[in-house]
């Protein structure tokens, strides 16, 4: 399986609100409850609005479109890291799954991936 590293550095965030037109970045997430407005954004992008931030984070996106049908594709990833003390932020999509890990972990993530067979580009 080919997992492509992501470039830019990546801020985890609570929002009082989402700004309308407001640029996030290429990439980002955004989780709304009754509690919160969580966005993880490029960290160049964190909107002024954050009452909390937790800045450092890198990404990893699983290649190609995975099919609902397939199993255990995150569980397995995120089970190689966490027997590696690497905790991980994961966001699904309805194409792919992405992984975050701080961005001092990363380095020593794409080493255990590529170790168990993941292809990193």
């Amino acid at each position: 399986m080919q997992i492509e590293k992501l470039t830019k550095n990546f801020t985890v965030c609570k929002i009082f609100e989402l700004e309308k037109f407001f640029d996030y970045g290429e990439i980002f997430f955004i989780g709304k409850t009754d509690e919160e407005i969580s966005l993880l954004c490029e960290t160049e992008k964190v909107p002024k609005n954050f009452s909390e931030r937790e800045d450092g984070w890198k990404g990893f996106k699983i290649s190609g479109i995975l099919d609902f049908s397939l199993i255990g594709i995150l569980a397995k990833i995120s089970a190689l890291l966490a027997e590696n003390k690497i905790s991980i932020f994961a966001v699904s999509t309805f194409n792919t799954d992405f992984i975050f890990v701080k961005q001092e972990n990363f380095s020593n993530a794409i080493k255990i991936l590529s170790d168990n067979g993941y292809s990193i580009k």
